[in-house]
């Protein structure tokens, strides 16, 4: 194959990995991209999300980021609080993060991001979407990789591939499989001990409480912390909407049997689990409506020994779950997708008996970038979180004295707040990686 435009390309999911990978093979000119997603329809639910400078980044790349920043909150600073008291421990000002990576840090809701990726894509004549559409299996991965998927409401169907791009998330099926089939293992699912309740507040709901609604007018994200508990908050939809994040410890889903990641929950519950925490955030929780709690489990995997095999490339949540502490899940998936992109489209393509192994080569250079930095990511997303539980004792009083310093050291314990931290991930662009390394990585593979 002499063009590498001409590859077919199969997604499965349309995530916000899934979105962002099918755009970037077509900014990058691949012609045959089809996206394959279980659910009916996108749908566009969900809460709040962080797009910090490194994905930014990437969507400003994919053309995308004018649509995404019109109804997002550019972040100036963060507060971290003591729960029960809502005495502020530490304030980190940012207000130079464009100035100083080029791109700001901004909240907005998962829909906004969703949207303008997918709004993306209907723009592309290369990319065809499958709804109510979900595979069944692998039959081969190479030279051409063969899938049998089902349309909901039809029989099932095989599909060839030059490559498939798996961005079905934890669960991932292609995970599964791809392990089996090719080491004969499985993965590990990591008891992570957390849930999260998702909570989104509607401004007109703060206009009579002063305290919250100068929170939902802020440009400040907030992080009230308690003993292995915290909330995160902060403004999305233009300042419409206030969002909250939690990560308490796993009650509900503790003695689960099944493979069930989110429950209805109940407010007294939920009430309960923050009792000791100050009046401010039970007047935010009590604004949640009965019958509207739901709580999420908080998964991981333990480190994979591969993400590739053949055509197939595992990218995101399927190769690299992570807790929310560093908020950068959805911004590692979608810098996935811009990696994938750029080192398919910069594989030497011989003859046609030469495709296949270039093809599995260029996916492997792919594991090579992304899988050291996303594996230092997911780990110090778990242990920020075990920083910000700590109980009463020597530990937590060194943490207090450390956030007192207010960074002045270069670091503070809440990672994502954290100066060095911010410079080590913000900084880094995923694509000039890709294209400064590709050649030495690639011609190092046998």
């Amino acid at each position: 194959m002499a063009d590498f435009r001409d590859l077919r390309i199969v997604v499965i999911g349309a995530g916000m990995g899934g979105l962002g990978a099918a755009l970037a093979f077509a900014k990058k000119g691949f012609k045959h991209i089809g996206v394959y997603e279980t659910a009916s329809n996108l749908g566009f639910v969900g809460a709040g999300i962080q797009m910090p400078p490194n994905v930014v980044r990437v969507l400003d790349r994919l053309g995308c980021w004018e649509e995404i920043e019109k109804e997002a909150t550019d972040v100036k600073e963060t507060s971290i609080r003591q729960g029960s008291t809502n005495v502020e421990l530490a304030h980190v000002d940012m207000p130079d993060v464009r100035e100083k990576y080029g791109f700001p840090h901004c909240t907005g809701h998962r829909a906004s991001l969703a949207g303008g990726l997918y709004n993306g894509c209907l723009k592309e004549s290369a990319i065809t979407f499958h709804f109510a559409t979900a595979l069944q299996r692998i039959d081969s991965y190479a030279p051409t990789a063969k899938l049998t998927f089902k349309a909901r409401e039809g029989e099932m169907y095989q599909v060839e591939a030059d490559i498939v791009l798996a961005a079905d998330g934890i669960k991932s099926v292609t995970r599964t499989q791809m392990l089996a089939d090719a080491l004969g293992t499985v993965s590990e699912e990591e008891d992570t001990g957390q849930a999260a309740y998702r909570i989104m507040l509607k401004r007109s709901e703060m206009l009579d409480d002063p305290e919250l609604l100068a929170l939902v007018d802020s440009d400040t994200v907030v992080r009230w912390i308690g003993e292995r508990r915290h909330i995160i908050a902060y403004p999305v939809s233009d300042h419409q909407i206030y969002n909250l994040s939690t990560a308490q410890p796993d009650i509900n889903f503790a003695s689960a049997t099944n493979a069930t990641y989110t429950t209805r929950g109940s407010k007294e519950v939920m009430l309960g689990v923050f009792r000791e925490f100050c009046p401010l955030v039970h007047r935010m929780l009590n604004l949640v409506p009965d019958g509207e709690v739901c709580e999420w489990k908080l998964r991981v995997h333990k480190e994979l020994p591969i993400w590739t095999h053949g055509s197939i490339a595992l990218l995101g949540d399927a190769c690299h779950p992570t807790l929310p502490h560093l908020s950068q899940g959805a911004a590692m998936a979608i810098e996935d997708g811009a990696v994938l992109a750029e080192c398919v489209s910069r594989t030497p393509l011989g003859e046609t008996d030469n495709t296949a192994a270039a093809v599995a080569k260029a996916l492997k250079v792919y594991e090579l970038l992304r899988k050291p930095h996303t594996t230092a990511l997911v780990d110090m997303a778990s242990f920020s979180g075990r920083t910000l539980h700590l109980g009463e004792g020597k530990a937590k009083e060194d943490r207090d004295r450390a956030f007192r310093e207010n960074g002045k050291s270069g670091s503070v314990p809440d990672k994502w707040a954290s100066p060095d931290v911010q410079k080590m991930i913000y900084s880094n662009d995923c694509v000039k990686e890709a294209t400064e390394n590709f050649d030495k990585l690639f011609a190092s593979l046998v």
